[in-house]
């Protein structure tokens, strides 16, 4: 996975990157929110702050021009996936470089830390054919059952009804919103700009308990 790949436009993109030296960037919920607004705030040409910005209406703004497409996004404690679409060349790049500059002043300023709080620049992998991109649609949205059952890629999953009730009440991800879900955040999503593999939530619910019950080759935790 490449940290100097070259982003053309109209392709798709697995983007994530992971805390300094794998340490945790999402100390709690707050942190969490922060982050989700940020993913609707830093997609514009313009510059946004939170000072100037009403408590509970980040997502009223009028952000005129995006800069990328978000098709899919997922929280981990110590790092974060985007499934993205270049809408315009450099539009990744600026995105997230106003996404982590962003975050890391917020991070720094409540726990009084210094320095850098990502591991370096963001990481991309090219999505370079539909059954690949299907696949971290999925992959992306799966990532919270590591929080409950850390291994279930190896070892199989040791409560299958405890796993998905799981990630149908994780907050911070985009599975809500392709469930049907009315909130707020699903603003952050430009479903449009992606193929619509699935018609309705029934039929996204049957992929992720298709991978759920996956036999993964003893060794696997991801890829593709």
């Amino acid at each position: 996975m490449s940290r100097n790949l070259e982003l053309s436009e109209g392709e798709f993109y697995h983007i994530y990157n992971h805390g300094n030296g794998d340490r945790d960037i999402f100390l709690d919920d707050s942190d969490r929110w922060r982050f989700v607004k940020l993913l609707y705030l830093a997609n514009s040409i313009n510059q946004y702050h939170f000072s100037d910005v009403s408590f509970g209406e980040e997502f009223d703004i009028d952000r005129e021009e995006l800069v990328t497409f978000i098709g899919a996004y997922c929280l981990m404690d110590n790092h974060y996936h985007l499934l993205v679409k270049e809408k315009e060349a450099g539009g990744i790049s600026k995105f997230i470089q106003k996404l982590s500059t962003g975050y890391t002043m917020y991070f720094n300023i409540k726990y009084q830390k210094r320095g850098s709080l990502f591991e370096g620049r963001f990481r991309a992998r090219h999505l370079d054919d539909d059954p690949y991109l299907k696949y971290i649609f999925s992959y992306i949205h799966l990532n919270p059952v590591k929080m409950i059952d850390k291994s279930w890629k190896e070892n199989g999953l040791k409560n299958l009804s405890k796993t998905q009730k799981f990630l149908e009440g994780y907050k911070f991800s985009s599975y809500l919103d392709y469930l049907g879900k009315n909130r707020t955040v699903n603003k952050i999503l430009n479903k449009e700009e992606f193929p619509e593999y699935f018609i309705n939530d029934g039929e996204i619910r049957e992929e992720m308990l298709d991978w759920l019950e996956y036999d993964f080759p003893r060794g696997s935790t991801s890829g593709r």
